[in-house]
């Protein structure tokens, strides 16, 4: 009875682990990392590095720009407010 336990407890815990990886995005600065959520559940742009990346790069990714990397990226000084707000104009007229 115990073994199934803890079967169980383990099996809990993986779905925890899995629930949390496809509902945030996971940014990785230099050796720290902030956590997005995810507009929806998926595995996409789990991970992703934005050290060293051109923040046009960046917002281009739908993904990460509704998940709000664009506010991020003003936190961390990577972008002004004005830069933010006028990347986000230039692509979310491209997806229209």
């Amino acid at each position: 009875m115990l073994q199934k336990i803890k079967h169980y407890i383990l099996i809990g815990i993986l779905l925890a682990i899995g629930y949390l990886l496809a509902s945030q995005h996971i940014i990785i600065v230099d050796k720290n990392f902030k956590l997005l959520k995810k507009s929806y559940l998926s595995f996409e742009y789990t991970f992703y590095i934005i050290t060293d990346k051109d923040p046009e790069d960046i917002m281009r990714i739908d993904l990460l720009r509704d998940a709000g990397i664009g506010d991020l990226m003003v936190e961390l000084d990577m972008l002004t407010e004005v830069e933010k707000d006028a990347l986000e104009k230039e692509y979310e007229s491209d997806t229209e």
